[in-house]
């Protein structure tokens, strides 16, 4: 029955850490020597174990797959927490709901600039989606300082068209690179996690 690298791996180090403690209690230069070649091993071993790098063409589907699913959950939260309530009029002054709305909005908002910077990240690895993407970089760094007027309540009119602006422009970025994005409502825990 074949034996799984890892556990091997774990074997190894854990019998060259052993080895290593036991020589390092001893007194006299051979003790010394060994202790050296036992961290020569797990270094060899270690590296041994290293995965291996992946071809081009696997980067570039992983960077579409991960774009795709960044991109989703920005345009997810945006559209539940910033777009959905404004056009229910829930940001207007005196509305009923108004301050919980605008904090919900303030934490989407934080987490969709989050989730589009990743996105921008991931599509620097294929090379069509980095060039469609590339000029969108500005317009969601001037994101950054948008959730805090949410927050507020200050010009909601102005911050909500440009996240829905900035929204519609990735996807329609991603569309003509091949990776279509979808709203993804992202859940309350990926919300407070970032």
């Amino acid at each position: 029955m074949p034996v799984p690298i890892r556990r091997l791996t774990v074997a190894l180090t854990l019998c060259c850490a052993l080895l290593a403690g036991a020589t390092a209690c001893g007194s006299g230069g051979a003790e010394q020597v060994t202790a050296a070649s036992a961290s020569a091993t797990t270094s060899a071993a270690a590296a041994a174990v290293t995965p291996t790098s992946t071809s081009s063409a696997e980067k570039q589907k992983l960077a579409k797959t991960r774009f795709v699913a960044n991109a989703g959950l920005g345009a997810g939260a945006t559209y539940q927490w910033i777009v959905k309530p404004w056009k229910a009029g829930k940001f207007k002054k005196g509305a009923k709901g108004r301050k919980l709305a605008l904090i919900k909005a303030g934490i989407a908002g934080a987490f969709a600039y989050n989730r589009l910077q990743a996105a921008v990240k991931n599509a620097k690895g294929d090379p069509t989606l980095s060039k469609a993407v590339a000029p969108l970089t500005a317009g969601i760094e001037a994101l950054k300082g948008m959730p805090a007027k949410l927050r507020k309540g200050e010009s909601t009119d102005a911050v909500v068209n440009s996240f829905d602006d900035i929204i519609n422009q990735v996807k329609a970025a991603g569309k003509s690179a091949g990776a279509e994005v979808q709203n993804k409502v992202p859940s309350t825990s990926q919300l407070s996690g970032g």
